[in-house]
Parts: structure tokens; sequence; C-alpha cells
């Protein structure tokens, strides 16, 4: 089976001369294989006709086509859903059993699609976009299998499905009120007080939802789907914007529920929080394939292989192994930046910071709960805001990609970098477009972007700035797991080839552990008080953070990635009363 996949964003007819269409050998000869739609004035191009011949592809100037080869075994009749003619597909479902399954996989790979569809909020059309999808077509196709049972009981409505929905930052638009009394009108289980406790929700009880920072919907929108009475909860991507303690505390109470089916991009939060897992591949925008299900350790080691040994197919050239890095004395090379203690005061919430430095090649990462000052302390170094007490009197160039990106640029990608850099360098397309996976990104308008291609632009344009330091605050948010190595390991060049210092905030711990040779850790009482270690070596700053979060870590022989003990398990114990909280 072949795919020809149209991304009708990209497609601009108006402004090209039909080159799909003028050079299509299978056009020339007479046949249909590319047409105009007479609704859009779009082209369509038939699958069945296409030779594959990829003329179209590399003729199109805005790169708007794909041609895809798909495996022998994904025939047209194994199609669960498709979104239209020369649009995405998905092969496969998850299948919901007790517990809690996790899906892993590459954004725009169909996992939210497979939420919708568990949750009945889309009837799949297996592939026929021409007819009214139904649940009849639907339960034939799924006969003698458990989804056969399933879909009966969406059709008859016997099943309650609760949706965490992905994007939370919309829930203020469609939902008023303050957030005790949304919750409490919710409230089916008679367990308010025990979700705003385990949520940590009391000091947000009395405020609307447009108040909340995107931290606090999170929660909110986890709180609402716990207190629901369903037989089935599906969340999607329920760690987006909390800090550690807080994902931990999600997935304990996730946890609690009896069916629940979870996408997560933090490995370490699904590897926590899931039993079983489904990994999605394929082709990002064209087509998913979901996998059989595994448990979770071997479902997320082969995920990091790019290889399914059960259905033996391998959809990664190259594994991700987290390789344990020699420790490098860092106390012999140039010191870039020294910092003094340092105060800060804003509104009631106070600041406190310790003396540090920061040396030539290094990467300190940042850890504490949100709310703890991490960012204002960025924004001291970056000169955005000044201290109250203390002062840098260094001057050094400093590059600063913020937590919150607006997308207020007036151009395309290219106008943006091209204001920076020269990005038409074979340096900068090897060390910055092509990990970043810029390069369809680059005649696109910055207002038009995703989140996710917002913030990898957001990091190209930091890193692509000739300084000395580099300040990143939450560079992961919004990007899979995929994106997230690619990311580390451009971060960790830039750090060793420039001999930049660099600052990353961000609380995905496995990334940290990743590109970090020193911790920086916050602790006090968030949105009250924080206080700013000296930088420590990484041990010592792991053992002090994971220490206050309660929490342990090992690594997974197998793969080098850490992992978190389940708590009171007899590895949790041990190292709790080792004092080794850190995964070595």
């Amino acid at each position: 089976m072949r795919l020809a996949i149209i991304d009708y964003e990209r497609c601009q007819p108006k402004k090209c001369s039909l080159e799909c269409i003028k050079y299509c050998p299978g056009v020339r000869m007479g046949e249909k294989t590319i047409v105009i739609d007479e609704k859009t004035g779009k082209p369509v191009i038939s699958e069945v006709l296409c030779s594959g011949c990829g003329i179209c592809v590399k003729r199109c100037p805005f790169k708007a086509i794909s041609i895809i080869g798909l495996p022998e075994e994904l025939t047209e009749d194994k199609i669960v859903h498709s979104y239209g003619q020369n649009r995405f597909k998905l092969f496969g479902l998850v299948i919901p059993r007790e517990g809690v399954v996790g899906i892993l996989g590459q954004n725009a790979i169909g996992k939210s699609t497979v939420l919708r569809i568990l949750a009945g909020e889309i009837i799949p059309n297996l592939g026929k976009h021409g007819e009214e999808p139904s649940y009849d077509k639907v339960i034939e196709y799924f006969k003698g299998t458990e989804l056969q049972s399933y879909f009966e009981m969406l059709k008859e409505k016997k099943i309650k499905a609760i949706h965490k929905v992905q994007y939370v930052d919309v829930l203020p638009k469609v939902v008023k009120g303050k957030v005790k009394d949304i919750l409490k009108r919710i409230d089916e289980k008679g367990k308010f007080n025990y979700v705003v406790e385990k949520l940590e929700l009391k000091n947000i009880l009395d405020r609307t939802l447009d108040q909340l920072s995107g931290g606090e919907l999170q929660r909110v929108a986890i709180a609402a789907a716990y207190l629901r009475e369903g037989d089935i909860y599906f969340f999607d991507e329920p760690s987006s914007w909390l800090d550690v303690r807080q994902r931990f505390n999600m997935a304990k109470l996730v946890r609690e529920l009896n069916k629940v089916i979870v996408v997560e991009h933090d490995l370490i939060v699904l590897d926590y929080l899931s039993d079983y897992v489904h990994i999605m591949y394929g082709e990002p925008g064209a087509y998913g394939i979901v996998s059989l299900p595994k448990s979770v350790r071997v479902g997320i080691n082969e995920y990091l292989y790019g290889e399914l040994r059960e259905e033996n197919i391998k959809f990664r050239r190259e594994p991700i192994i987290f390789e344990k890095r020699a420790i490098i004395d860092y106390k012999n090379r140039p010191i870039l930046l020294k910092y003094p203690n340092m105060k800060k005061s804003l509104g009631d919430f106070k600041l406190e910071v310790a003396n540090g430095e920061i040396y030539k090649g290094e990467v300190i990462g940042i850890l504490g709960p949100n709310g703890i000052g991490k960012t204002t302390f960025v924004k001291l170094l970056a000169g955005v805001i000044k201290p109250d007490d203390g002062e840098i009197n260094e001057k050094v160039k400093v590059s600063y990609k913020p937590q919150y990106i607006s997308p207020d640029y007036d151009g395309t990608v290219e106008d943006l970098l091209s204001s920076i850099t020269n990005i038409h360098s074979s340096y900068y397309k090897s060390e910055i477009i092509n990990p970043l996976q810029l390069e369809k990104l680059l005649d696109k308008e910055v207002n038009e972007l995703s989140g996710g291609e917002l913030q990898r632009v957001a990091i190209a344009a930091c890193l692509s700035r000739d300084a000395d330091i580099y300040l990143l605050d939450e560079p992961s948010a919004f990007l899979d797991v995929e994106q997230r190595l690619r990311v580390s390991k451009v971060i960790r060049r830039t750090a060793d080839e420039k001999e930049a210092g660099i600052f990353v905030v961000d609380h995905d711990i496995l990334f940290q552990d990743y590109i970090s040779d020193r911790f920086i850790v916050f602790s006090g009482e968030p949105g009250r008080y924080g206080y700013a270690s000296k930088p420590l070596n990484k041990r010592e700053g792991a053992n002090k953070f994971l220490k206050e979060m309660n929490i342990t870590f090992r690594r997974d022989p197998e793969t080098g990635r850490p992992r978190a003990n389940k708590e009171g398990s007899q590895r949790d114990i041990m190292q709790k009363e080792k004092g080794e909280y850190y995964y070595e």
C-alpha cells in the first residue's frame, strides 16, 4: 500500500504552477493520478494510480507532498480511521483493560485520535471517508476481538468515558466560575477535600480559571476528571506544566482509578504510572500504527531501541542509549561567570540566591518545584530584572529563551533565524536545522506555529545567538520523547563546541540527567519563599532534590535510563535507608 499525503496548510496552488500535475508521469499518460478538487481548488492524488516515482514530492515548491510506501501487511482494509483522502490514517487501536495503559509515540502520530475514538468522540470511519461512519460497521470490523464488546457498549451508551484533554489552556474560554465552585459542582465521589489536598489546590480555590497558570489549570483539569464517576478515564499529557512533585502526585492519584488510558511524553512518569504500554510509530502527520500491548519496562525499552521484537519491526535506525558520561573537572577550565549572593522580592514572594559560578563548556540543570523562583533566578542572570541586593558586575553576552514563548514575530521562521545568523552554512544545517527538524518549518509564518514547533524554533533562535551564557527555561515543554532527546544533544554540543555555559530549567528528570554536569536545587515554600543553592556536583544535587521530593531513582540495566522506584518498594526503602536517592 502506498500513501500520498498532502499538507493542505502548506499547499498553495495559487502561488505555484501546479508542478505536481505538470510533471506527473501518470497525468502525462492521460491518467487521473492528480486532479484538482472543485471545492477546495487544491490537488488530490490517487493512491491507487500513483506509481511512487516521487517527482511531485521533489517538484512541489512548498514541500507539501509526501509519498510513503507502507509495509506489505498494512493493507487498505486495516485502516481504522482516516481524516480524508491524502490525509492522516490510523492503523490499529489500543485495547482498554484494567489498570493504567500508557501510549508512547511521537507528536502527530495519532495518540490523541486513539483517545477520542475510545472516548466515543469520534466514530472511526475505517478509511471509508466518503461514507457515513457507524458503530454497526465498526462492531462488524472488530468482530471476535475485545474491541467488539467495547464498541457495542459505546453504541448503547453503557460506557461513561471521562476525558482530560491535552490543551488545558482552552478551559478558561469554555468554563466559567471559581475553582472551588467548579470542582464541587462536578464532584460525584464526595472526594473534593481529598483531591484538593493531593493536588495541592488549596491556594487557588477562590480564583477563576482565567487567573490560573498552565500548571494550575492542569491540576484543576486532572481533579475534575478524577472527581467524576466513570467506567474508563483518558488523560492526554497530564504532566505538562507540572513540576516533579506534582507529576508524581498526579500519577499516584490516577493510579487509584480502575481503568485508565494515558498519553505521556515524560518517560519517568509514564514508567511510574503505567502497567502496560502501546507503542505508536509511523510517519508523523501521515500515518500511525498501534503496537501490541507490552509490559511497561519492555515497551519503553523497545521504544528507545526503535525495535519491536514481538512484531519484528524496526522503526528507528539508531537506538537511544543513556550512556553515563564521564565527570569532567570543570575547575581546570576558565570561569565564564561568577554571580554573588542575591535577593529579590516580587510582591509577597522572596528569593535568595547563593553565590555560584559556571565554567566553559558546562551545563547546569536547575531543579525545584513550581513557584519557587527558578524563572526569577534565570531572569536575574539574563538581566531582564535587577536584584534588590547583590549585583552581577561581569559583562558577558547572554542569550535567553523564556518559559512562555510569544509567537509575535511578523515573518517566517527563515526570516527570524536569518536575522540572527547565517542559516545556510553546512554547520548550521547539520547542528541546528536537521536535529531540531526545522527544514519543513522554514517557510512557515512564526505566528502560525504549533506549541511544539514554536518551542523548537525558540530553542534554535536562542542557541544561534553569539553568547557566552545560554539560559533555557523549560525547553522540553510541548516536545515528544524523541524531540526532547534531539534537543538535549543540541544543547550538549553547543556547550562543548562553543565552550559556552548553559543554564537549563526543566521538570523532566530524564532530560536533566542527560544534559547536566551540575545542579542548582531550589528549596522553600512555593509562592512565598525560595532559596537557590550553590551549583552542586551531580550526585549531591540530585540526592538533595530527590530527598526533598521523597522519591528514589535507579537506572535501567538495559538502556541506562533513570527509573523511579515505586513508593514503599523494597528498593525504595533500601535506598532511603542508605540516603542514596540518586540513580547509580
